[in-house]
């Protein structure tokens, strides 16, 4: 895992955020996911550096089609605000688990 990864793992790991399990690197369908709640099928993804430019946007898209169409929400963070603003990220994802 990243950096980011490892310090988002460690907010949503054992139930930790609002009771919800999460499981990381988990497969659906043809991709894998960074993390993912299969009960509320929420799918949060830290974005480092692999993800710039336009190759990778279009790759990143695609992704997140393929997971709408089978029912799931995306939610995208950059490394860089994981790491500087793991608060603002572990709020978001609790909104998006409350929808």
């Amino acid at each position: 895992m990243t950096k980011a990864e490892t310090v988002l793992w460690g907010a949503l790991r054992d139930h930790g955020l609002a009771g919800h399990k999460f499981r990381r690197q988990t497969p659906i369908g043809p991709y894998f996911a960074d993390f993912a709640c299969l009960a509320r099928k929420l799918i949060v993804e830290a974005d480092g550096r692999s993800h710039e430019g336009e190759e990778a946007a279009l790759r990143d898209a695609t992704r997140d089609v393929w997971f709408a169409r089978a029912g799931h929400r995306v939610l995208r963070f950059s490394d860089d605000v994981i790491i500087g603003g793991l608060p603002i990220v572990v709020e978001r994802i609790r909104a998006a688990l409350a929808e």
